[in-house]
């Protein structure tokens, strides 16, 4: 990132992302970083975020992974995620799926949200794999944070919530989420800052 775009919302962001990190130490030396990229404003900036020199975090690598849900056939919004991330030499992995429309379909008799966001994670997990990662980075904010432990107490009658750093599958992976500090109007002002694309959501139940 070049000086004159070294803003003080860049600063300030990049200051609460690696004070989270190195508190809950979610990133060591030599982490392959899984980025969860929906194509939203929350996941867009947190892979820019996450792609610049750090202060207070080790050397560690970045991979963006984009789970097309398969709702526009079309796949405008995914050529020009695609176009992005060749333009800024990420190392990514577009991967086409029919999650959207079979989590829609008859097959489906539950909550359509609950399937998608299951077989989405699934994929996460398995490409994962493939591409070596150990860390899987998720755009979670601290609204996002608050908000499941009012969910949880409310409706489920447990005191619980989304962790910053939530190891799986016995310690294979770690869920990381590095905005854990950060306020979400902050993190939407840094996206139209550097406009960052966003991908429209195609989902119906959206």
């Amino acid at each position: 990132m070049t000086e004159e775009k070294r803003t003080k919302l860049y600063l300030h962001l990049k200051k609460w992302m690696e004070i989270a990190a190195r508190d809950y130490n979610m990133i060591s030396e030599g982490d392959r970083v899984l980025v969860g990229v929906s194509g939203g404003r929350d996941s867009m900036a947190l892979l820019d975020l996450l792609n610049t020199p750090m202060v207070f975090l080790p050397p560690f690598s970045v991979v963006a992974v984009h789970i097309d849900p398969g709702f526009d056939e079309s796949r405008e919004g995914q050529k020009i995620l695609e176009q992005y991330l060749k333009d800024n030499s990420y190392r990514y992995v577009m991967d086409k799926t029919d999650i959207g429309p079979l989590a829609h379909s008859d097959y489906n008799r539950k909550n359509p949200c609950f399937l998608c966001s299951r077989l989405r994670r699934k994929r996460i997990f398995e490409i994962a794999g493939e591409c070596g990662c150990n860390k899987i980075a998720f755009a979670h904010h601290k609204d996002d944070i608050i908000e499941t432990l009012l969910i949880n107490m409310f409706y489920g009658r447990e005191i619980s919530t989304m962790v910053p750093n939530q190891a799986i599958f016995g310690g294979k992976y770690n869920i990381i989420r590095p905005f854990a500090y950060i306020r979400e109007g902050l993190i939407k002002r840094y996206a139209k800052e550097r406009k960052l694309p966003v991908i429209k959501n195609e989902c119906p139940t959206a």
